[in-house]
């Protein structure tokens, strides 16, 4: 055996095969990224210096992460990116959806699983306003090795504000500017089992009923993002301010 197909079957057997499928839910009407969402649903907002939308983002990094077909769930503006999506040169193959009724996001979230090309396989989804980088495969095998129905990435965002630093007697020792969350929150990626879909809600939020059920089970996980992952969630005018200024210093990647 040669050396690169040893290192390719060690590779195999570190990451599991990996899902090749994956919803993106992009139906968000961005009502704090006004101007910029006036015309155009959340998800099609430029990363300033990028020329491109989050969503070509998130599709190149599902492509670059072994994803092959995703499905698109439309909302506000539907039309907006569905003629984005036609006219771009894609890496992977793309189905849109759209609610006839908001459905909630469980709901949201269901309909669209109903459309993926492989029902019986395991499936990721994300948010359709985050911006991150880091290993699906680790995330895909991360889940697996848990046996969870469903595992959420877990991110460390860093808090807006200073903070001041004080000791048992009550002196101030420091002042720290924007230091990171000590909480992890919901980074907004997923891998789902197979099983997953038929437990989420036909209407309303999963976070609220599917995920608080699959954690009393002990069936649901939580992959921290790696130290040094990219991640950030596109909600405000100065988080894509903020993007553009990470993207300057990390050399335009």
């Amino acid at each position: 055996m040669t050396d690169s197909e040893f290192s390719s079957r060690s590779h195999a057997a570190a990451f599991p095969a990996s899902p090749t499928q994956a919803v993106v839910l992009a139906g968000g009407q961005g009502s704090r990224l006004r101007p910029y969402t006036d015309d155009r649903p959340k998800p099609m907002v430029e990363i300033p210096g990028t020329g491109m939308p989050i969503i070509g983002h998130q599709l190149a990094w599902l492509a670059s992460e072994g994803v092959t077909d995703a499905v698109v769930s439309c909302g506000h503006l539907a039309e907006v990116l569905e003629r984005w999506l036609a006219g771009a040169s894609l890496p992977l193959r793309v189905t849109t959806v759209v609610e006839s009724e908001p459905l909630g996001r469980g709901g949201g979230l269901k309909y669209a699983a109903r459309h993926l090309p492989h029902p019986d396989r395991a499936w990721f989804a994300t948010n359709g306003d985050v911006w991150t980088r880091f290993s699906l495969r680790e995330m895909a095998a991360f889940h697996a090795e848990r046996g969870a129905t469903a595992t959420l990435a877990l991110a460390r965002p860093r808090i807006p504000w200073g903070v001041v630093e004080i000791n048992e007697y009550g002196h101030v020792l420091d002042f720290i500017e924007a230091p990171q969350s000590p909480y992890p929150v919901n980074a907004g990626v997923y891998v789902f089992g197979p099983e997953f879909a038929a437990l989420l809600p036909d209407l309303g939020d999963h976070e609220r009923t599917t995920f608080p059920r699959l954690a009393r089970e002990r069936r649901l996980a939580g992959f921290p993002l790696p130290q040094g992952a990219y991640w950030r969630a596109i909600d405000t005018v100065k988080d894509l301010t903020e993007a553009a200024r990470e993207l300057a210093a990390q050399g335009g990647s």
